[in-house]
């Protein structure tokens, strides 16, 4: 029973989802927004569960005196400093009913002045990680590799002040051919078309999981047969 059950709920939440969708008459417009309540509680499970598993990952490190521990040492002290401002609503109105993130809580600075900026700054460090991998992946060793090259260069260009000058000179006849219009085309059609292939796949991925879940032909969310 530990497995049946698990699957007849999900076979049953799943399919009055479905029906929801489709059925514009009574339970049914109603089901989305209260089964979304119990998702939020359900949620609330899933983060004490994360930051427990946390917690025990690098605590486990630090008693193995693994290499990274002092990385772990920063990990633990800022989750338990933001876990505790946060719940207790350092600087502002305590109590359940207090905003943890109003101007002037020590969650809100922390956030503004800590959090923010190192996002910033690992964010500017992908983009050499991009550049990288970009100059790995672009390498002109097949005709689409090329295609993909030259399309890359022509957008990169066109989106700065180099790809007017370069074909400013060229009549309105040839206008097509100016840079920046050209980078325009290529992202409106070609790359346009591109994303709705994959938006395409990914829904039939999601259509063809979700009836996998619901039917219980994939039950990997429960765990090993042990």
């Amino acid at each position: 029973m530990r497995r049946e059950i698990p699957l007849l709920i999900t076979f049953i939440i799943g399919t009055a989802l479905v029906m929801a969708m489709f059925i514009p008459h009574k339970p049914f417009p109603q089901l989305d927004s209260e089964f979304s309540i119990w998702f939020d509680i359900i949620a609330v499970f899933a983060f004490i569960l994360g930051g427990g598993n946390l917690l025990r990952v690098h605590v486990d490190r630090i008693t193995r005196n693994h290499e990274d521990k002092n990385y772990s040492y920063v990990t633990i002290i800022g989750f338990l400093f933001m876990l505790i401002i946060g719940l207790f609503k350092v600087g502002g109105d305590p109590g359940l009913t207090g905003n943890y993130i109003a101007e002037g809580t020590w969650f809100k600075v922390m956030y503004d002045a800590v959090f923010t900026p190192l996002s910033s700054t690992m964010f500017s460090l992908l983009a050499f990680f991009v550049a990288s991998a970009s100059y790995r992946a672009f390498r002109a060793k097949t005709p689409e590799a090329t295609v993909l090259l030259i399309a890359a260069f022509i957008i990169l260009v066109g989106r700065t002040p180099l790809g007017h000058y370069l074909t400013f000179w060229l009549p309105d006849w040839l206008s097509f051919f100016h840079i920046p219009n050209l980078s325009a085309w290529i992202m409106a059609t070609p790359n346009l078309a591109g994303q709705r292939a994959i938006m395409i796949g990914i829904a039939l991925g999601i259509v063809s999981t979700s009836l996998k879940l619901i039917l219980g032909i994939e039950r990997s969310y429960l765990g090993s047969e042990k």
